[in-house]
Parts: C-alpha cells; structure tokens; sequence
C-alpha cells in the first residue's frame, strides 16, 4: 500500500494547477482510490483498497472559509491555477475566499467534485488523462 512519503514526493511537483493530471497518475499508480482535501488547513485523506486510509498532517495554519460561496470567482481562481497562473497556497487562499470547503478526487472515475460549507456541489469536472 503507498505511504505519506509516496504521496508527498508525487506531491512536491507540483508546482501549479498545470501539474495536476500527471500527480494524480503518479498517485493512482501508487493505488490511492479517493481522497479528500480539507481547505481549512490543507490536510488530505486518502483512501485505497480495503479501507486503508492515511492521513497527512495540517499544512497551514487556519483559513476562513467564506460562508457564503462565489462559484464564479472560484471558477475564474480555478481556470488561473490550472493555467499555472498561481501557486498552491495562493489558489488554497482564493479558495477560501470563494466559499470552498473541500474537494474530493475519485480516481476510479477521474473527477474532481469542489462543495462549498453546507455541502453543495459547486463545481465537479472531469480530470484530464
């Protein structure tokens, strides 16, 4: 089963929303299944076969999370990240701004699912192969 280590290495770069199709092969590869990210701090949770689940420490100190979303600003942050535009942190922050809780990614499916604090669905798009 892949370690923190693993999934920090595949990790480390990335460097910019441009990057990541190719972390999220490399974690596949390793057999990550499903992970959740948490904006608030930057934790994740990953999950493989047969229920295994690690979890990585905090990464930053406490963001606000809007409680009111802006899926149009979070959609405009987002399409800059992906064009390398911005770097993690700084896209973490925006996220924040707009109202983004978390976002999950399904391996299995390659999708990426965006919810704002009440759990909505804001934004899910396909990940490219």
């Amino acid at each position: 089963m892949f370690t923190l280590e693993q999934i920090e290495e595949a990790h480390s770069k990335v460097k910019s929303g441009a990057e990541f199709p190719a972390y999220i092969k490399e974690i596949k590869a390793l057999g990550v299944t499903y992970y959740e990210y948490f904006v608030i701090n930057g934790h994740t949770e990953f999950y493989g076969a047969n229920n295994y689940k690690i979890s990585t420490p905090l990464q930053y100190e406490n963001l606000t999370i809007a409680s009111i979303p802006n899926p149009a600003q979070f959609k405009a942050d987002l399409i800059a990240h992906q064009q390398g535009k911005t770097d993690y942190l700084t896209f973490c922050n925006e996220c924040a701004k707009s109202g983004i809780e978390k976002w999950t990614v399904c391996l299995e499916k390659m999708i990426c699912t965006y919810y704002d604090t009440t759990k909505n669905d804001i934004l899910e798009e396909q990940i490219p192969k």
